[in-house]
């Protein structure tokens, strides 16, 4: 099966370093087969066929044995990956609205380890506006933002999910699914 990991908080200002080069290696050492890495935020697609958490805990326990410090990793198949994609809720006239007042991307997913828990939504929704939009969507959270997502109230609160988080722009979710296509099952 393939599937894809994805790293959180890895490569950013410095801090958490891994070069993908050495996950690879780590990963492949691990078992993994035809690992593959996209951009230094942490994606990572292989085959194996064992259980997603499973999966998970193996990465995450290999990255703070191999580089010191602790890393949530978010786990998709790539049949989810290709739903995440397809059940995008905003239509492609609000993402032409958003990107025509930015000149940032705007489009992203917030993929959460599990699904959010009630109080986490609710405190979430104090910080969505009329420039900062989102869906939750199982495990997913599809955030549209008019202004850059650096700047952005609601970004800047998706721990209030109380569930551990990482965010992909839209465009980095394309590239994957098209690395997994290439990759075949």
């Amino acid at each position: 099966m393939v599937y894809i990991a994805l790293l959180r908080g890895i490569n950013v200002g410095g801090k958490n370093k891994i070069k993908m080069a050495e996950l690879k290696k780590m990963l492949e050492a691990l078992g993994f087969s035809q690992v593959q890495t996209y951009i230094q935020s942490g994606n990572v697609m292989f085959k194996l066929e064992e259980k997603e958490a499973v999966l998970q805990r193996k990465i995450e326990v290999g990255i703070e044995e191999t580089f010191g410090f602790p890393v949530s990793v978010m786990m998709r198949t790539a049949e989810e990956l290709r739903r995440i994609v397809v059940n995008n809720p905003f239509s492609e006239e609000e993402i032409a609205e958003a990107e025509a007042r930015s000149d940032k991307e705007c489009m992203y997913v917030a993929m959460l380890q599990d699904e959010p828990i009630l109080g986490g939504v609710e405190r979430l929704a104090t910080y969505q506006s009329d420039h900062d939009r989102y869906h939750i969507e199982g495990k997913e959270v599809y955030l549209l933002f008019d202004m850059s997502v650096r700047d952005s109230k609601l970004a800047n609160n998706l721990h209030r999910l109380g569930v551990p988080v990482t965010v992909r722009n839209w465009k980095t979710m394309n590239k994957l699914i098209s690395l997994v296509d290439a990759m075949g099952e």
